[in-house]
């Protein structure tokens, strides 16, 4: 019997609620944790070795990022819950990488799942469930694999830009969601470049073959895209209404703006899912276009010969009286008149523009 919790179906089967089980498909990935611990005069990154170091960083007045890449290592997860305090079902979502995006509110943190979506070197899309938990001076995130989005976060912290190194912990949330987001814009341009790839294609002289089967892996894409990216319109909105203790009201506008961007890139989606629908329908009516050029010309033909066809026809039969037979210019004669039908009718098409 399937456990369902929090209106998301999981394959944990017969498990009481709040253990931690791994789903997801990269169950031999190692453990890495990353750690930025800032303010704004000082600033330390460090790649730990072993789970006990994070322990360190707990109620500090400095603000901390921990970043935890493997997903798969279960045991690390319920030690560093059971440590910063977190609610076993939190843990169980936080390793199911299943999950539609959400936000749950608790007493002294806020849970966040997020989709992060990007294309890796060989241009395939891919879907990564990244977490947050967000505390008063913590944030941690947690990832199946290395690689992501935040590069540019990290060089912002190293050279102090912008204003993340003197915000506090909620600021550094936001920014964090904001680097997901802002991956989708860039996202949305790579599959507008699809489609308008898709869209010379379709109307070249020398179409793919495989036209029908690019247009709909597009689409599947970009259904599995509006999937991910929708719900977290409901998760920012719900940001806006969260206690002040764990959302500062300077933080809430960005959230609002944030918001914002995520309606432009849901517009976006839908825009984009209708132009591969009209793909769909064009390729179709050139088909169909092409059919019917291919069908007019055969038409054009037959009717050409039958004229040609029943003169031939008339003078194939085998009567023993045909003057025409016994006339020495009747072959020539007859030649001509075909000639002249042929060349007759075919001007007749042409005035007409059948062809």
């Amino acid at each position: 019997m399937k456990k369902i919790h929090h209106s998301t179906l999981d394959i944990n089967t017969g498990l009481p609620p709040g253990t931690i089980s791994y789903v997801g498909n990269k169950s031999k990935k190692g453990l890495f944790i990353d750690v930025f611990d800032y303010n704004k005069l000082q600033f330390e990154e460090k790649r730990l070795k072993n789970l006990e170091e994070v322990f360190s960083y707990e109620n500090k007045e400095t603000v901390t990022w921990i970043n935890i890449n493997g997903l798969n290592h279960t045991k690390e997860i319920g030690r560093l819950g059971k440590d910063f305090l977190i609610h076993p079902l939190v843990l169980e979502d936080i390793a199911n990488t299943k999950q539609r995006p959400k936000l749950e509110e608790h007493s002294d943190y806020l849970f966040i799942v997020v989709k992060m979506l990007y294309f890796n070197k060989d241009q395939e899309l891919r879907f990564e469930t990244v977490s947050f938990v967000q505390g008063k001076n913590y944030v941690l995130s947690f990832q199946e694999a290395d690689g992501d989005v935040f590069d540019e976060l990290r060089e912002r912290l190293r050279n102090s830009k912008g204003k993340v190194r003197s915000m506090g912990a909620d600021y550094l949330l936001y920014t964090l969601i904001d680097a997901i987001v802002d991956n989708y814009f860039s996202l949305m341009e790579v599959m507008g470049d699809k489609i308008e790839a898709l869209e010379e294609n379709l109307f070249s002289p020398h179409t793919n073959k495989d036209l029908v089967q690019e247009i709909h892996a597009l689409k599947r894409e970009i259904l599995r895209i509006r999937r991910a990216v929708y719900p977290l319109r409901e998760v920012v909105n719900q940001m806006n209404k969260v206690d002040q203790t764990l959302l500062s009201d300077s933080t809430v506008l960005y959230i609002r703006d944030l918001h914002d961007h995520i309606i432009q890139v849901s517009e976006s989606i839908d825009l984009q899912r209708e132009l591969i629908w009209s793909l769909m329908d064009m390729h179709m009516t050139t088909l169909s276009n092409r059919m019917n050029e291919v069908m007019k010309v055969l038409t054009i033909i037959a009717t050409i010969f039958i004229p040609l066809s029943f003169i031939a026809g008339v003078y194939g039969m085998n009567f023993d009286y045909m003057p025409e037979l016994h006339n020495p210019y009747g072959y020539f004669i007859l030649w001509g008149v075909m000639v002249l039908v042929f060349f007759g009718m075919a001007y007749y098409f042409k005035r007409k523009r059948w062809f």
